[in-house]
């Protein structure tokens, strides 16, 4: 019965040629979306390099949490189209991302924030996102088991509730178009670390991976925080400064909250997995670094 059934990989395995289109360095959502949609546009002859597996950087260490109630208009309409393609990108990519719209509910603890959640809400309102203002009595009836005190350090005086916020699994977004982008003639090549970027009269001639010289037309930088590195490689200066943006993950618990909750006086967010860990994590950190270790000041 064994020989009945046949393994299907996600994405194939293919040597690395000496010449491509387009190469993109950096195979996390960026990178892959990138060339999923250049794939869906006829351009295919594009290899997507990582130093590392599939998802490795900043796509596989996020905490997931979507949304589109933000404060100001350019905000507001960026984040509402990106909730509107994830919201059918599962349909799109033939992949589950497992998405889960529990909604997102900010925490105000004064009258100065719970004005300002007013203020975002007017905002969304106006740009057709589904974002209001909730008093105690529906916060309660949303997350029963939350603390209402008057006494306590926080005080809850209100909130902003956005139905359609949530969460999704941002493995299964990388994985999901790397299959996507694979299917439609893109290469995917995970472990392959570019050292140099050549450029003839300021123009890029191809890229230096695994000791192997690789020509190419175009070079797509989707690094994230490495993204000034690697534009050094082609003598480009940007003016970006990496921070590190820390989260933590619990040990499982019995469930007892099923939405995002955030605190916008202490800039916190909290929700819980299906596997029952409490996701949390706040404000950047006040250096730069490129380190992915935990420090002590974030666990307190």
């Amino acid at each position: 019965m064994l020989g009945l059934f046949k393994k299907k990989l996600m994405w194939r395995r293919s040597p690395l040629k000496d010449q491509y289109d387009v190469v993109i360095i950096g195979a996390g959502v960026h990178g892959l979306a990138i060339a999923y949609y250049l794939a869906k546009r006829g351009i295919t002859d594009v290899a997507v390099l990582d130093k590392g597996y599939i998802g490795s950087g900043s796509s596989g260490r996020n905490t997931q949490i979507f949304r589109s109630n933000y404060r100001t208009p350019p905000s507001v309409l960026f984040y509402d189209e990106s909730l509107r393609l994830y919201e059918r990108l599962s349909q799109e990519l033939d992949y589950n991302l497992l998405i889960d719209q529990a909604g997102n509910l900010g925490l105000a603890h004064t009258d100065f924030a719970l004005e300002g959640l007013m203020l975002r809400a007017e905002t969304n309102k106006a740009l057709g996102v589904e974002s209001r203002i909730i008093d105690l009595q529906e916060i309660k009836k949303l997350v029963p088991l939350i603390n209402l005190d008057r006494s306590s350090r926080y005080p809850i005086m209100g909130g902003l509730y956005h139905p359609r916020g949530g969460v999704l699994r941002h493995d299964a977004v990388v994985w999901g178009f790397a299959s996507a982008a694979n299917e439609r003639g893109a290469e995917i090549h995970p472990y392959t670390k570019v050292t140099a970027i050549r450029t003839k009269d300021k123009r890029v001639t191809g890229v230096s991976a695994n000791d192997q010289e690789i020509r190419c037309n175009y070079v797509v930088n989707a690094t994230a925080g490495w993204c000034s590195t690697i534009a050094d490689m082609a003598g480009l200066k940007l003016p970006i400064v990496t921070v590190p943006l820390q989260a933590c993950v619990s040990e499982p618990l019995k469930p007892f909250m099923h939405m995002v909750i955030m605190s916008v006086n202490l800039s916190a967010y909290f929700y819980q997995t299906a596997r029952g860990e409490v996701v949390m994590g706040a404000e950047i950190d006040p250096y730069s670094s490129y380190s992915q270790r935990s420090t002590l000041p974030t666990l307190e």
